[in-house]
Formats: C-alpha cells, structure tokens, sequence
C-alpha cells in the first residue's frame, strides 16, 4: 500500500460526504491518452501558452481569492485501480456560471501508476503549478493554497472546469510518463466544503514534506530549514519539523552505535 492511498479512499467519501448535503455535483470522462485530451480544447495548453498573468480588469471569475477558501492537494498511488482514469468531479458552480464571482476553490489531484514512489513526488508536486502552461488562466500558490484566475477573453472561448482538468490531466501525463491514471476533483461551491476538506489536506501537506525532507536527505542535502522564507515560530509546520528534527537525531545516533558496534 502506498502512502497516500488511505487519503484517495477519504477524498472518495468527502464527495459522498457533500453530495450528502445536496451539493451540485457532475462528473465527467474524459479521454485517458494525452495527445486526445487536448483534442477541442477551446485555448492552448502547453509551454508558454499563457501569459501568467492576468489582471483583476481582464478576470472573468476568481478561484480561491484570499478573501475566500482555497485548498489544493495531489495524492498518488502505485495502485491505478484506485484512480478512475479521466474522471473529472465537479462539486459547486463551473466558470461559464459565475461572471464576476469570487469562488471558493479546492483542486484535488489524484494519480496512479504502478511505477510512482516517493522518488516522484517532487516532479508531481512541481507539475501541479502550472503558471503559463495554461492559456487564459494564471495560477498563484502557496502550500496552504491555490488562487486562480480565469480571464475574460478564455471564458468567451469556452474555458471551463473541464478544460482545466484536462490540460492538467494532459501536463502531467506528458510529464511523468509514469503517470497511468488520473482524477481530478474540483469544489467551488461553498467555503464550509473547502474547510472540510482542509482537515484531509493538513494531512497530506504534513506527509508531503515530510517525504520531501527525506528524498533530499538520501541526496546529501539538509533541507530541514525553511526554503520558503518563513518564520519558523509562525509557521504552522513547525510542530511537524521539530518531530522530524528528533527522529533524524534518534536515527543519527543509532546508526552511529551500529557502526561502532561492527567495527568491535
């Protein structure tokens, strides 16, 4: 079992947890071959496709703002059978239906490949930031948040949830060939459902350091202080850090006894 799976069986019972509340939901399939999902795409996708940005005049509809909730997480699997392959979950409003909004927004990635291990998490987690890959949408994030921004002249072209979800099914798939199946779930339709979410995404966020923190330890590299800039007493990682600081101290020392002792 690979790491994350426990959280895309959550995510599984989060949508049912919404729909629940009488949420609007619409699923949609969509082609599993990248070359296909980009096939009547109203606006380009790939390098340098967009501008990266867009300003407030030129916005159609706003995801995520921070005078609203936001949330994004990417969980991977090397069990593609718990990833439906092209499905794309759509929980609230989409962006043809919300001129001049400011919607609350949560981007939920999920991945299978038999191949995807803990090696792969900084491409996947990388490929998640797409900031001009996407015509007629800018992208700004932290790792509590994702704040798009969907432009006027895309909305006209058609630019909609489902356009996202397949130019970043198509990104990723192009990126990490590993990458055998993909879902994606998209919640715009309430602050309360993106909080919810939140309390699996803290989770993921603390795992996902974590394992970074690790793979650049194997490589000769102590990353154990912030790279982000952050102050560490507000930082609410810091707890997890200190966490990880004692068991990097524990391990040091143990593995310093075992070569002692194999040496007598």
């Amino acid at each position: 079992m690979a790491i994350f799976d426990v959280y895309v069986n959550k995510i599984a019972d989060y949508v049912e947890s919404v729909r629940g509340k009488g949420r609007q939901i619409r699923e949609f399939d969509c082609p599993g071959d990248p070359s296909r999902l980009l096939d009547g795409l109203p606006v380009r996708v790939g390098p340098e496709a967009g501008s990266g940005v867009i300003l407030r005049g030129d916005t159609f509809v706003e995801l995520g703002s921070p005078d609203t909730s936001s949330s994004g997480l990417i969980l991977w699997t090397d069990t593609p059978s718990l990833v439906r392959d092209g499905k794309i979950t759509l929980i609230g409003p989409d962006i043809q239906e919300s001129e001049g909004a400011s919607l609350p927004f949560a981007q939920v990635l999920m991945l299978g490949g038999t191949g995807l291990g803990k090696e792969d998490h900084s491409a996947l987690e990388q490929n998640q930031y797409i900031a001009d890959q996407i015509e007629g949408y800018m992208l700004r994030s932290t790792p509590e948040r994702i704040w798009g921004r969907v432009s006027k002249d895309a909305a006209t072209k058609g630019f909609n949830l489902v356009t996202l979800g397949k130019a970043l099914m198509s990104i990723f798939k192009t990126a990490v060939p590993k990458v055998q199946a993909m879902e994606i779930v998209f919640i715009t339709s309430d602050k309360e459902d993106v909080q919810q979410l939140n309390s699996i995404a803290e989770q993921v966020r603390m795992i996902s350091k974590d394992i970074t923190r690790e793979t650049w330890l194997v490589r000769g590299y102590d990353v154990l202080e912030c790279t982000f800039g952050w102050d560490c007493n507000s930082c609410s990682y810091k707890p997890v850090c200190d966490e990880i600081r004692e068991v990097i101290t524990v391990r040091k020392k143990k593995t310093r006894k075992t070569k002692t002792s194999s040496k007598q």
